[in-house]
């Protein structure tokens, strides 16, 4: 049997965790909201310049042509692999796992963008991840396999439930 302190302590925790829930919220949808400032955000880097200087540091072309180019190519695969990332985090259905592959591919071509040694970028990213993706859609094909067998028996078990839910709503009580 429950005492009066262990009920007001479990009441006490589910508010803790509804606050929680609406922080998160609120600062998720802060950030998706903040997402297209942060995609143009390339903008405010000098066009014609190999070097930046900022408050938090020098920011060197790496490779490109300008910093600005540098800045939109970063800003670029860092806005998709925050979004995917979160797509992924929140993700509650089966098939999550799916984003996983372009997320793969996008942070594969972030470092690619970072990393000032690559000459060409985007271009053998597929073939790095391809390790990370291959495990990945085998499991979803599983899966949607097994899913697939078990949709004949959903299927009628929906049916007995629906004309149960019928014969209960038709019968005057």
């Amino acid at each position: 049997m429950m005492t009066n302190k262990s009920i007001k302590n479990n009441t006490k925790f589910r508010q803790t965790d509804k606050k929680r829930s609406i922080i998160i919220g609120v600062l998720l949808s802060i950030l998706l909201t903040a997402t297209p400032f942060l995609f143009y955000i390339y903008q405010f880097a000098p066009a014609d310049s190999k070097e930046w200087e900022t408050s938090f540091g020098t920011i060197r072309a790496n490779g490109f042509n300008s910093v600005q180019s540098f800045m939109h190519a970063v800003f670029t695969k860092a806005t998709f692999v925050l979004l995917l990332g979160i797509w992924f985090l929140t993700a509650r259905n089966w098939w999550k796992y799916a984003i996983l592959i372009p997320l793969t591919m996008f942070l594969f071509q972030f470092v690619g963008v970072l990393n000032v040694e690559l000459a060409y970028i985007d271009e053998y990213d597929f073939w790095y991840s391809l390790p990370i993706i291959t495990p990945i859609i085998l499991f979803l094909i599983f899966i949607s396999i097994r899913l697939s067998s078990k949709q004949d028996i959903s299927a009628s078990l929906k049916r007995e439930v629906d004309d149960e839910i019928q014969k209960m709503l038709s019968d005057d009580l």
